[in-house]
């Protein structure tokens, strides 16, 4: 077994010219299913069948292997077995229909209500780029706006006097949401900057010579002002999903939340309905006299 699994790796160097880092990865994880078939008496890879190798993966799996290096390791078998066939050394694959476990959902990063306070109430310069900048989180914030449509975003979209904006969201579907009045003010004082700079088209944030910006720019204006206000890492989806957190903890509507987003399926806005239990549970934790008696400390 062992020969075999030299002359793919040989293979995977010499004929499909894998990266040095993507060799080493698929090695150890067919060496970890190497040992279990020493551990378990198997003596060939012909002999390694479905349950055997679901047996390893669960056994993995409990050991702490998370579902992403599981699916890697099931990929690292299959080309083997692929390898094998064709070599004529086997005729079945036992990874052949077999998935990880599914890994636990992780929960979006938001800022709680107090750190969103902070990057958005300290003091704004009165230039181009400090306005444009400010206008760009507080819409974030004011609207859920995911970063696809704040880029396309075009001044027939905005209506400042009723306080709303018409986005256009995934599969080509069009939203309109409420704009908060600290995002209206901020937009109301970035838009005669914005005029100055002849603009090529009707992008709402442009470039200081007029061009619309892109995805990458505006990240990294929202990084930069997480790290100037904050200390920390900011990127635009963050802003949603606080925007999404804080009012659904506000409202506990999670209808409204959902249409707000523009999710189609509301088991994708469910989601936050554990942010907003985290935050419960913090709350209870702090507060409840008897809370502490749970975590161990005392008997």
């Amino acid at each position: 077994m062992e020969r075999q699994l030299d002359a793919y790796c040989e293979h995977l160097r010499s004929e499909r010219q894998v990266s040095p880092h993507t060799l080493s990865a698929y090695r150890r994880d067919l060496e970890k299913v190497l040992a279990w078939c020493q551990k378990q008496n198997i003596a060939s890879w012909a002999a390694l069948d479905i349950q055997r190798l679901r047996s390893l993966v669960a056994r993995l799996h409990q050991q702490g292997q998370s579902s992403r290096s599981l699916a890697r390791l099931l990929s690292a078998v299959r080309g083997l077995y692929h390898y094998l066939n064709r070599e004529g050394l086997c005729d079945h694959d036992p990874a052949t229909g077999l998935a990880p476990p599914k890994g636990e959902r992780r929960l979006p990063k938001t800022l709680d209500t107090d750190r969103a306070l902070q990057l958005l109430e300290g003091a704004v310069e009165d230039d181009f780029l400090a306005r444009r900048d400010q206008a760009i989180l507080e819409l974030f914030y004011s609207s859920g706006l995911r970063l696809s449509e704040l880029t396309g975003l075009n001044l027939d979209q905005l209506d400042l006097a009723d306080g709303m904006v018409q986005v256009l969201g995934k599969g080509s579907k069009t939203r309109l949401l409420p704009v908060g009045r600290k995002a209206r003010e901020a937009l109301e004082l970035w838009l005669p900057l914005r005029a100055l700079t002849n603009p090529a088209d009707d992008a709402v944030f442009v470039s200081q010579q007029g061009r619309r910006l892109g995805p990458r720019a505006i990240q990294v204006r929202v990084k930069a002002a997480g790290e100037r206000e904050l200390g920390q890492n900011l990127h635009p989806h963050m802003l949603r999903h606080s925007f999404a957190s804080h009012l659904l903890e506000s409202s506990q509507d999670l209808r409204a939340v959902q249409e707000l987003l523009g999710h189609s399926d509301i088991k994708t806005t469910q989601i936050y309905t554990h942010l907003d239990f985290q935050h419960l549970a913090t709350v209870y934790d702090n507060a409840h006299p008897r809370a502490k008696r749970i975590k161990g400390d005392e008997s």
